[in-house]
């Protein structure tokens, strides 16, 4: 029988797949000419609060399995959060202060460091981590082919809509990565076990 703690703990990890995507896809909605603004930035960062727990479940997956790298890959993914969080703000804070995009590159080419290591070389360890993860996931069999499958096409996706900023893409890309997380943590919340795919 499980503890209380440990029940509380699959609950809040299981909303968690469910809510992070879906609150990162609704910032999507509220693009202005491909930026976030403050409404999408905020958003955008409320997201990532529930994207860590949501990593910290799909990690647990392949913990027996791939113990060195469900450590490791969960780190990354944090990392790739915390960029996330970083490009929110960016959002909030040119639209709040009236800050030109161009003016803001123009910074971050005088401050390359400090810009690539919060925003430019992180970001896309996001989509990365789904990616690998989505991959590794389908390998070792821990959570129904289809799932992981869309989890790959959606991180896959995800940097074909956000780089040229194609917000149609950015909604299909939002929902590849939605469904499966739902259904995941569906399963997560229920602690039913979850149909492994076929051999």
């Amino acid at each position: 029988m499980q503890s209380s703690s440990n029940t509380m703990s699959s609950w809040i990890l299981g909303i968690s797949m469910i809510l992070a995507p879906v609150i990162f896809g609704t910032s999507t909605f509220f693009w202005n000419n491909g930026e976030y603004g403050i409404i999408g930035g905020t958003i955008l960062v409320l997201s990532m609060m529930f994207w860590i727990p949501a990593f910290i479940g799909l990690f647990d997956f392949l913990k027996d399995k791939m113990p060195t790298y469900s450590s490791i890959g969960f780190l990354i993914a944090t990392y790739g959060c915390i960029s996330g969080v970083n490009f929110g703000m960016v959002g909030v804070f040119s639209e709040a202060f009236q800050i030109p995009h161009d003016v803001y590159l123009g910074e971050a080419a005088r401050h390359p460091l400090a810009f690539n290591l919060l925003l430019f070389w992180s970001g896309p360890l996001f989509p990365l981590s789904l990616l690998v993860l989505g991959v590794n996931l389908l390998r070792k069999k821990v959570v129904p082919s289809w799932t992981s499958i869309l989890i790959c096409v959606g991180a896959v996706a995800f940097p074909l809509s956000r780089i040229p900023r194609i917000e149609i893409l950015a909604h299909i890309a939002d929902i590849l990565l939605a469904i499966p997380l739902f259904y995941i943590g569906i399963q997560y919340i229920l602690k039913t076990q979850i149909p492994r795919s076929v051999e």
